[in-house]
């Protein structure tokens, strides 16, 4: 299964205690934290649906990843654009690869970051095994797939197409301050009360 992660051993955190659950839903804020799979972004999922059908005021989703499986992310990516509630995000420690996927899916207005936060972006990795004709099978949809989160990612921060293209073929690194000047990031705060 193809993934943008370059810690495929990383886990997600242990589910938190009711009373930290009950705190974080009053705060209409979610922790996404560690890697990002089917079970992480089905918490994920569930905490957006649950806070959007509760009021429609903002959600906080706090993201520091490594990245994961493309299709999590994707699942994360596309509820937040679903729930009619607005989602803000707050990166911290960093958002790499389909963590940058799920944090480009906010408004640029609603994109924050912590100072020290690094970003990466690069193209979708995956091992490929098979018959020859399944690996060109895998090798074809790996190349759509590229080309889809391309465009997202040239959507979301007003970068051309070919740039994104060119600056994905490898890893690409970005503090918080190069990821504003990329159109990446809308605004980096060092406090709660700086979130609009």
């Amino acid at each position: 299964m193809p993934t943008l992660d370059d810690e495929q051993d990383a886990k997600p955190m242990s589910e938190p205690n009711a009373f930290l659950e009950e705190a974080l839903f009053k705060a209409r804020t979610i922790l996404l934290t560690g890697g990002i799979d089917d079970k992480q972004a089905r918490r994920v999922c569930e905490r957006l649906l649950a806070l959007g059908s509760d009021s429609d005021k903002p959600i906080l989703l706090v993201i520091s990843s490594p990245g994961g499986h493309v299709e999590s992310g994707d699942m994360i990516h596309d509820m937040i654009k679903f729930v009619d509630a607005p989602v803000k995000v707050l990166g911290s420690g960093w958002v790499a690869s389909a963590g940058a996927l799920i944090y480009a899916a906010a408004k640029k207005e609603n994109r924050y970051s912590l100072p020290n936060t690094r970003f990466l972006l690069h193209e979708p990795r995956g091992g490929f095994g098979g018959q020859a004709s399944d690996i060109d099978i895998q090798v074809r949809e790996i190349v759509r797939m590229r080309e889809r989160l391309n465009k997202i990612f040239a959507a979301a921060t007003g970068q051309p197409f070919e740039k994104i293209k060119a600056d994905t073929d490898r890893d690409y690194w970005m503090s918080a301050e190069e990821a504003v000047e990329y159109g990446l990031v809308g605004k980096i705060v060092t406090s709660k009360k700086e979130i609009t």
